[in-house]
């Protein structure tokens, strides 16, 4: 995910994917847990994802205000 695709979206839009990366993040902490998780990058990526999200939407909610 770019953050040049991220800006296009709306706040609600962010919201969601940023749950939806949430519970993919929590099922991917349960899978390496239990020593099933295949792709150990992807952990890597999606917790830098939740990152963006949170910085530009922080950057939209401060420039609405």
């Amino acid at each position: 995910m770019k953050a040049s695709d991220v800006r296009t979206k709306t706040v609600d839009e962010l919201g969601d994917e940023l749950t939806a990366l949430k519970k993919e993040q929590f099922n991917l902490r349960f899978q390496r847990a239990t020593q099933q998780l295949e792709d150990s990058a992807r952990v890597r990526q999606v917790r830098r994802d939740i990152a963006r999200i949170k910085t530009i939407l922080r950057e939209k909610r401060a420039a609405s205000e």
